[in-house]
């Protein structure tokens, strides 16, 4: 995801203020945020918190990627999810944090101390409606994920992993992706078969015929096109119809 530009004292300039936990707060609601907000940045590579840890704060990220990884007690390790932009890190009510939280790519954060929101989320029904409303669509996501890693083929985990790319970066714009859809992708190739349980030559080649076939135009290691966003979609194994599977 790019980088993109705003004013960190002014909410209204916020790239993802139309879909965090604050969206549907008002004028006074995001005065009351902005008291116990502030913000952290973080570099690739570089680690937000490990499991274990208290976090002593929650936070929206407003711009980069992060990565989920659980640690087994033989040292493997497995990512287990993403942060994109607008997503919510930390738990209220809940201290110790499951995950070791990475920046992918540089990462800012809108932190609000802990204590100060738990307060607000009881007084601000806008807030934990909102949360709420995120919470479910992270167990969406993490179900369509379940199928994903459980179901589907190689080329159809990397393709459905670019439509999931490409509508987060399509919904911070408030669009919808289609026909000459661009995006940066967010991971590197290693990062990508850790994530979909791949080995890193099977990712490569599977992009490498993605974009032999004209299904994506890449420009570098990490730009990315959607000359069709349909014929992309076909290739995630979806019933995208909504009809009987052949």
């Amino acid at each position: 995801m790019d980088k993109i530009a705003f004013d960190t004292k002014d909410c209204g300039s916020c790239p993802i203020r139309h879909r965090a936990v604050c969206a549907n707060c008002q004028a006074d609601e995001l005065a009351q945020l902005e008291a116990i907000k502030f913000y952290r940045t973080y570099q690739a590579g570089q680690p937000i918190v490990w499991a274990g840890d208290r976090l002593e704060f929650v936070a929206s990220v407003v711009t980069g990627i992060a990565s989920l990884n659980q640690t087994m007690e033989d040292g493997r390790r497995q990512m287990v999810g993403l942060l994109f932009p607008s997503d919510f890190l930390g738990r209220p009510g809940r201290n110790v944090v499951n995950y070791d939280v990475t920046a992918m790519s540089e990462v800012t954060l809108c932190c609000f101390r802990k204590a100060p929101f738990e307060d607000l989320l009881r007084r601000v029904p806008s807030v934990g409606s909102r949360l709420l409303e995120m919470t479910l669509d992270e167990l969406d996501s993490a179900r369509e994920w379940m199928l994903i890693l459980g179901r589907k083929t190689a080329r159809e985990k990397i393709a459905s992993l670019l439509v999931i790319i490409a509508r987060r970066q399509a919904g911070l714009l408030l669009t919808k992706p289609g026909d000459g859809a661009q995006f940066d992708l967010p991971m590197s190739r290693e990062s990508m078969s850790e994530y979909l349980g791949l080995t890193l030559e099977t990712v490569s080649r599977q992009i490498s015929a993605l974009k032999k076939e004209g299904v994506i135009v890449l420009s570098g290691n990490r730009s990315v096109t959607v000359p069709d966003f349909d014929r992309l979609l076909e290739e995630t194994g979806d019933d995208v119809d909504g009809g009987m599977l052949a």
